[in-house]
């Protein structure tokens, strides 16, 4: 039996304790704030131990899994590295701030042990990655999703979102630009850009569109290989609507390719 520890205890986190049960990973730590150990348990199981960053912990588990987003990853990720766990995320967008990624970097060269991070909402990056190796010319993100799923984002500037009745696109621009200005809705352009060229040379484009039923990601690429474009459809988790339902499966498949004798 392997033991993962989870950052967060939010709808991903329980999502992922329901599908750990049962298998070969034993659910055994809860990084959350403090005052919130009553919360998490709740969440992810009455038998976890909380605790509040990697300090705290004597013994650490084989694995850790960050499901707090950028600033869960940003806070909690290196310490782990740091002390040879690998870590398992979804919050690819965290590193567009070039900081952050050599802070992670720089912690698991240390720890001699990976950031794993999960494909979230978004599928072909295996062949984008493969891709990569002939050589990439163009990778294209497109997001589009339902005017509510902008709020709180530079999308709401000018407050024209709410009167939108055709589609209406809000940002074009890089991925990197993407990820640090819509935090919580680019994570996909993030994952687009480290499976193939780079944040500075993917290009994305984001949508809000009143008639659109969902979130609609689409990746283009084209290179040596040919040219492809891949798009899905994707619903959101039941407990949230700003949590991609594929982005939490990704990390459970992610938690166990680990230990699979077989992988693809």
């Amino acid at each position: 039996m392997q033991t993962v520890g989870i950052i967060g205890y939010g709808a991903m986190a329980a999502y992922v304790a329901r599908h750990l049960a049962g298998s070969s990973w034993a659910l055994t730590h809860c990084i959350a704030r403090k005052g919130r150990e009553a919360a998490a348990r709740a969440a992810i199981g009455a038998d976890v131990t909380v605790a509040y960053d990697a300090d705290d912990l004597g013994a650490v588990p084989d694995l850790v899994v960050d499901c707090a987003g950028h600033q869960g990853l940003k806070a909690h990720g290196a310490a782990f590295l740091r002390r040879g766990v690998p870590v398992v995320s979804a919050s690819l967008g965290a590193l567009a701030d070039a900081q952050t990624y050599q802070a992670l970097q720089e912690a698991a060269e240390s720890g001699k042990t990976q950031l794993q991070l999960a494909s979230g909402a978004i599928g072909a990056l295996d062949a984008l990655s493969a891709a990569r190796i002939g050589g990439l010319s163009d990778v294209v993100y497109t997001g589009r999703k339902p005017p509510q799923s902008w709020r709180g984002t530079p999308a709401e500037e000018g407050g024209c979102l709410e009167a939108l009745d055709e589609a209406m696109t809000h940002f074009e621009g890089s991925a990197r630009d993407a990820a640090l200005r819509y935090p919580k809705n680019a994570n996909v352009a993030a994952a687009v850009a480290l499976a193939g060229v780079g944040f500075d040379k993917t290009q994305a484009r984001l949508i809000a569109d009143p008639k659109a039923q969902g979130n609609t990601h689409t990746l283009s690429a084209s290179g040596a290989f040919g040219s492809f474009t891949f798009t899905i459809s994707g619903e959101s988790l039941p407990d949230t609507p700003r949590t991609s339902a594929l982005a939490a499966m990704s990390v459970v498949d992610r938690i166990f390719r680990q230990s699979a004798p077989i992988v693809i």
